[in-house]
Formats: C-alpha cells, structure tokens, sequence
C-alpha cells in the first residue's frame, strides 16, 4: 500500500509541477472570485459595515470548501477519465484492488491541493485585510472533514461506475457542500445540535471556525464527535464503493461509457 501511495504521490506531483501556469490561474481565479462576493456583500450591506470575526468565519468556510470540492470531484472525475481513456479494466485488475487505488490517488492528491488551498487563503487574507490564527491544533478538525469529504468522494465514484457521467450531479454536490461547510452551525441549539452531528463536515468546520477566526481552544468532546462523523462517512463510502463496483462488474458495464 506504501509503494502504491509512492507511485501515486510521485505522478500526481509531476503533473502538478509541469502546469505552474495553470496551478497560479486557479489560485488567481478562486480568490478574486471570492473577493467579488466580498465586494458585493458589503456594497449591499453600506459601508458602515463592520464584519469583524464573522468574515474570519466565511474565509475559512470558503477556502475550507475549495479544498473539499476538488477532493469530492476527484475520484468521479478519475473514473470518467479512465473510461474515456480505455484504462479503466487496468485499475479494476490491479492486484492492490480498485478501492485501495483510488484511496490512494484521492490521499496523493490531497497534497497538491493543500499547496493550492494555502495559495487561496494566503491571497485571500491579502485581499480582506483579515488575518487568521493559525494552531498546529487545526490538524485535528481538518482530519475530520477530509475523512467526511473521502467518504462522500467514493460515493460518487460509486455513481460515477453505475451511470458513467455525474457532472450535473456534482454541481449540485458543489452548492450542498458549500451551504456544510459555512453555515455558523456552532450557533445552533435544541433539536438542531444533533443535525449537526449527523450531517457530514459541518461539525469539524465550525470546529475550525473557531480555532482559525475566534482563537477559541479546541474541544475534547466536540472533536471526539467530529472525528466518529468523518470515520462513519468514509466507511458507508466505501461501503457504498465496494457495493457499485460488484454491481458493475455483474452487469459487464464497467468498460461502458
């Protein structure tokens, strides 16, 4: 599984050195994006506005969500290229198993994108004026919602073999991510606390809001819960996974596209 995770790391970060162009485009792109949306909010709101830490909160949430949403799209996206390539059957024979590759290759992508991730927040700070706190601490939450954000990754991987193109489904994964990830969720109190257990990554984020924009100390309990919420995702998405990937293989339409 090392080696196999070496081999991944070692072509995900030729690719990624080989287009420097395209890399500082997306960077460029994500953050002046985000800083539109931050232009037209306070134009709205009057320029008496004062945000304070809740834009902290929405920088982290919005950065938080670039990461997710490129770790989301990885394995779909990769399972589309294979097949349109003809090397999906290669994947699928691989004596390591097709769920260990594709772990693999999501965990050796992560990397790159993390280098992206801190490309965006850096050039957002810049952007806003607002700077953040950063802990060795935040390794805990971010833990959490990477696992969440793997297990919902090959959930739709496991669509992406069954029905071949995903896109449109994607984008509405995208939008539903983005409203986990920055609704202030730590607020929510009465029957709305457990929704915030259950539903995937929201927990571990509010966790990160507020190590990242409030400096608050981080929270046994809570990140004991954040941690069984990503842990659970990950293991019903390769569930979810395994059980397509039988379902494809019985019905002969795995080179089908």
């Amino acid at each position: 599984m090392f080696r196999l995770f070496q081999a991944e790391l070692k072509r995900v970060w030729i690719e990624f050195i080989r287009y420097p162009l395209d890399t500082a485009s997306s960077i460029i792109i994500t953050s002046i994006f985000f800083y539109g949306l931050f232009l037209s909010i306070r134009y709205v709101a009057g320029p008496n506005i004062n945000f304070g830490s809740r834009l902290d909160a929405i920088v982290v949430g919005y950065v938080l969500w670039t990461l997710v949403t490129f770790i989301v799209q990885v394995i779909a996206f990769g399972l589309q290229i294979e097949a349109q390539t003809g090397t999906i059957e290669q994947i699928f024979l691989s004596p390591y198993g097709t769920l260990k590759v594709f772990i693999a290759r999501a965990l050796a992508n992560v990397t790159t994108s993390l280098v992206m991730t801190v490309g965006v927040l850096c050039f957002t700070m810049v952007l806003t004026g607002r700077y953040l706190y950063f802990s060795p601490l935040l390794i805990f939450p971010l833990i959490t919602v990477l696992l969440a954000a793997y297990g919902l990754s090959l959930m739709m991987g496991a669509l992406t073999l069954l029905f071949k193109r995903v896109g449109q489904m994607l984008g509405l994964v995208q939008f539903g991510m983005f409203f986990l990830l920055t609704i202030p969720a730590e607020s929510w109190a009465g029957p709305f606390q457990a929704l915030k257990i259950i539903l995937p990554m929201t927990l571990g984020a509010g966790i990160l809001r507020d190590l990242m924009a409030l400096n608050i100390s981080l929270d046994l309990p809570l990140i004991s819960l954040a941690l069984l919420n990503g842990i659970g995702y990950f293991v019903l998405g390769s569930l979810i996974f395994r059980w397509a990937e039988r379902k494809a293989k019985h019905q002969g339409i795995l080179n089908g596209y």
